[in-house]
């Protein structure tokens, strides 16, 4: 049977939503044109380009995914946050102009949201991140597919990051893997990516420096009564396997709590800042001392993830990529509240017309 093409009877200028009253059935558009936004090419040259799209006689522009991606990406399809659209290509100001002017056009745009997956390289990914410093009690652990029980138990309540350029203990001695101290939170940096220290795990930093403080100024200091109290709330948070609804209300807020509590002291006391300070210069080491490294081992093995070898992901991993693409992780598109949280912000667009 010879295939047909049966074209929409609407007129491309039918039913467009109008930004002043709300949605309307949309037309169909007759044909589209393909933009792909990036840095080089942003909101503001497309609109520019409406005119000329008008007059070739398309009915609508097919935007390539506008959402925040990945910075310096250049399709997109690495989205980072599905709740803003990307500043990298004018944020949401320059998007309204843009879209206003293809309402006034009776330009269709049909939006890519990208539902399936997210990048988590880098340091953008606020779920992501959030999974990687609470584990199972994450209210985000349900929206990645990830096997928090993998045949291998020493990854038990963890997630493989198979990101290093070598072996493990090689990025460990060549000081590619930093600890740091700011706004009262420890990260563990390997290049771009800003890894979330578990808040419990402080006390393998600060426990020492709470120690030094008391021979020095006493136990009854100030300084050194506030930073023991900070390490006893620490220390008493519920488990980032905890997944009973309160027990995870009671650790989010308790953790922020003793990160303001260490923040405000550590800006009050030049003291401890330089004590925080040297601690973490001598966590990450000294080059051919191997053993100099031994505490920071045993910072990132208390962490819910795992670095490793790239090259270990085919074997070991234990979550859904995208493809084999282990920068991107599948998301759970098919539960109702991470279908709603992808597509909010898209929704509200329609809403709004």
């Amino acid at each position: 049977m010879k295939s047909q093409i049966i074209e929409p009877t609407v007129n491309k200028t039918d039913r467009q939503p109008d930004a002043r009253t709300g949605p309307k059935t949309p037309a169909v558009p007759r044909a589209t044109y393909r933009l792909q936004f990036h840095k080089g090419f942003t909101f503001q040259q497309a609109t520019d380009l409406a005119a000329y799209l008008e007059a070739l006689g398309v009915g609508g522009v097919y935007a390539s995914p506008v959402l925040t991606a990945r910075p310096g990406s250049v399709h997109g399809y690495d989205v980072i946050s599905h709740d803003a659209i990307n500043p990298e290509v004018g944020g949401e100001a320059q998007f309204e102009a843009f879209a206003g002017e293809l309402v006034q056009r009776k330009l269709a745009l049909v939006l890519d949201v990208v539902p399936n997956h997210m990048c988590i390289a880098g340091s953008g990914n606020a779920w992501w991140s959030d999974v990687l410093e609470n584990g199972p009690s994450s209210p985000y652990a349900k929206y990645f597919d990830i096997q928090w029980d993998p045949p291998k138990k020493d990854l038990e309540n963890k997630v493989l990051l198979p990101f290093l350029g070598m072996q493990y203990g090689k990025m460990l001695e060549s000081q590619e893997i930093q600890l740091s101290f700011a706004d009262g939170r420890f990260l563990c940096h390997y290049y771009e990516s800003a890894l979330p220290v578990a808040p419990r795990s402080g006390s393998i930093i600060l426990d020492p420096v709470l120690a030094d403080l008391k021979k020095e100024r006493g136990e009854g200091d100030a300084t050194v009564i506030e930073l023991e109290s900070v390490l006893t709330a620490l220390n008493h948070l519920p488990a980032r396997t905890e997944t009973d609804a309160e027990r995870v209300k009671t650790r989010y807020r308790e953790k922020e709590v003793a990160r303001r509590r260490l923040a405000a002291l550590a800006e009050s006391s030049v003291e401890l800042r330089e004590a925080i300070t040297r601690a973490v210069t001598d966590i990450n080491g000294r080059t051919g001392e191997p053993r100099s490294f031994d505490r920071l081992e045993s910072i990132l093995d208390d962490q819910t993830y795992r670095l490793c070898f790239w090259r270990v992901a085919a074997d070991e991993i234990n979550y859904r990529r995208f493809f084999d693409i282990s920068d991107l992780a599948a998301i759970r598109v098919e539960e109702p509240e991470v279908f709603a949280a992808v597509h909010d912000l898209a929704f509200k667009l329609i809403t709004r017309g």
